[in-house]
């Protein structure tokens, strides 16, 4: 087997192990992969991550050509930004999940830094989220505001929308984005009570071990 077709065929596995947990449903939620050639794997529009056929994934070539597959995901301003921002981008994963869209609705949440310090290891895998406001689903300017950061955030969280995060390859990604509803699943349960998260001196200590983005 091909490394694209093993990739395709693991986009598919990871895609719908979490639509069977309930992390994203319907036809929700997006993702791509860079391919060997410089070119991306990408979910098509309308499709159901419990349900992808790896040999319909879009598939572009390195200069951003649709090449192949259905018509992607109009989500592209999202992962097209993340991955000419972000050189280490190997894979880019959007979901509808939950409890990250519930998080993004609260309050008191810090645009800069969405997520409380609640365990190390949403610091570890994601840095600091950035919260994005609302944007119509589709809108380019997603993208836009998504270049603004500079490449200096892994991970966004759209308002009222959901959570899009950036990996070194597609496993990473997807780990990354089930730490995100995780830690934001804590949040919601914490919320209220006078939770101990980390200190601030226990947050630049797992920062400064496990050589986080952390700007």
């Amino acid at each position: 087997m091909s490394s694209e077709s093993k990739l395709r065929e693991q986009i598919c596995l990871l895609a719908k192990s979490m639509f069977d947990r309930g992390l994203t449903g319907g036809s929700t939620g997006n993702i791509s992969a860079r391919t060997e050639d410089g070119g991306l794997l990408v979910s098509p529009t309308g499709s159901s991550f419990g349900r992808l056929d790896p040999a319909k994934l879009s598939r572009f070539d390195a200069a951003g050509q649709h090449i192949a597959g259905l018509k992607p995901t109009k989500e592209m301003p999202l992962h097209s930004a993340f991955y000419e921002t972000r050189k280490s981008a190997g894979a880019v994963v959007h979901l509808h999940s939950c409890h990250s869209v519930a998080w993004s609705m609260m309050p008191e949440i810090d645009p800069d830094n969405v997520l409380p310090p609640l365990t190390p290891y949403a610091i570890m895998k994601l840095g600091k989220v950035q919260l994005l406001p609302f944007f119509m689903p589709g809108d380019a300017a997603m993208g836009e505001a998504l270049r603004s950061l500079g490449g200096k955030r892994s991970a966004v969280l759209l308002a009222n929308h959901g959570p899009v995060v950036a990996g070194k390859d597609v496993e990473a990604a997807c780990n990354a984005i089930e730490e995100l509803e995780e830690t934001a699943k804590l949040a919601i349960m914490m919320r209220g009570f006078d939770a101990r998260a980390l200190t601030p001196a226990q947050v630049r200590d797992v920062v400064r071990k496990f050589e986080v983005e952390w700007e």
